[in-house]
Parts: structure tokens; C-alpha cells; sequence
């Protein structure tokens, strides 16, 4: 991202990225104009290329930053496989919860990728993957999990539980400590093998 020097610089180039956010969200990536972007901003629409060269290069940093942050704020907890996967499912569902905006545009906006910016973040997605994929693995390797297919596994967890930020609203009947609660409950009872797992820990 192009950069500008002082004070100014760092207050504009945050509120940029923010309000890109917002409307992304609201109105999708391609309805969305720069001088829209520019207006919301409070800048002139050629002043905003002194923070960024491009729509798709603020969209590729919305998505390559919610990626960055969700790898660097989880790592495997002590414990076995079936305490690192209730930490995971757990977490998961916490650091979507906070950030709904950038969870739609990471999964809508794909498609709206350039190649090269595809490829980074795809990355940045099978790394996420791998860890739960390793978790369920080491789990079949102690008997604890009995999983079909260790892949298709991992992919229909994270769907279901980053799917909770299509439905969930605070002020509905279940709190997010009953979501975290029932979630995990479904997820130890899909993986585990018969007999093995215990009961979903209070919050």
C-alpha cells in the first residue's frame, strides 16, 4: 500500500481501510466506487491513492490482515488432541464473533481476487486449515477421533463454526458462552470415537 508521511497519514490511512471495510460489507466489492470510498473518507478521490493504488489492493489487505491476525492469536494449548481441539473450536467461534464484516468479505470477496492476491491468501487459508487438520489427525493416531475423510473433516468444521456469524445477534436468546458451549458439543460428538470425549466444560 502506497504511504504518506506524518500525522496525517496515520490517522487517514486506518480510516481508509476502515470504512473500505464497512462498505464492502454493506454493499459489495464491486458496487463499491473509490470516490464512494474517497466521500466516506473525507478526502478528495485522488487524494486516496496517496494511500492505497487500488481498490483491489485495499481489498487484498482487509483479507490477507484478518488472515495474518487469526494465525498469530491462536496457538495448540498443552493438553491432547481433544482439549486442542475444544480450544480451537472455542477460539474459532470468539474471533469471528468480534470481527462479522471481515468474515463476510473473506469468504464473499474471493472471487474478487486477482490471481496473485488469490494464491496469498489461499495460503494464508491452509495454514489456518492444517492446524485443525493436524489436531484431528494426532487425534485418529491416539483413537480418539474416528474421522472418514481427515480433509473433508476439516473443512466442514470450520465452516460450521465460522457459520455462527450469519445468525448470531447479541441480543438474541443464547449467549455467546451457550454458542461456544453447544458448538463445541456438536463438534467433539462428530469426531469422537465411540466411547471416547467427555461432556462439554462449562464457560
Amino acid at each position: 500500500m502506497a504511504r504518506t508521511q506524518g500525522s496525517h497519514a496515520g490517522t487517514t490511512g486506518p480510516k481508509v481501510r476502515e470504512v473500505a471495510l464497512r462498505l464492502f460489507a454493506q454493499h459489495g466489492f464491486a458496487a463499491v466506487s473509490m470516490r464512494q470510498i474517497a466521500r466516506e473518507v473525507g478526502v478528495q478521490a485522488g487524494a486516496l491513492y496517496l494511500y492505497t493504488p487500488d481498490k483491489q489492493a485495499l481489498l487484498f489487505e482487509l483479507m490477507r490482515g484478518h488472515m495474518e491476525e487469526l494465525l498469530a492469536a491462536w496457538t495448540p494449548p498443552g493438553g491432547g488432541p481433544m482439549a486442542q481441539l475444544e480450544d480451537f473450536a472455542r477460539h474459532h467461534i470468539r474471533f469471528h464473533l468480534d470481527r462479522p464484516d471481515l468474515v463476510f468479505i473473506a469468504y464473499m470477496e474471493l472471487r474478487n481476487l486477482s490471481p496473485e492476491n488469490f494464491a496469498v491468501i489461499e495460503g494464508l487459508r491452509g495454514a489456518y486449515e492444517a492446524r485443525l487438520e493436524n489436531i484431528l489427525r494426532a487425534g485418529m493416531a491416539e483413537g480418539v477421533f474416528d474421522v472418514a475423510d481427515l480433509r473433508l473433516a476439516t473443512m466442514g468444521l470450520i465452516s460450521m463454526l465460522t457459520g455462527v456469524t450469519t445468525w448470531f445477534r447479541d441480543d438474541g436468546r443464547l449467549t455467546r458462552a451457550d454458542v461456544e458451549a453447544i458448538y463445541w458439543d456438536m463438534v467433539r460428538r462428530a469426531v469422537s470415537a465411540e466411547g471416547a470425549g467427555a461432556p462439554a466444560r462449562a464457560s
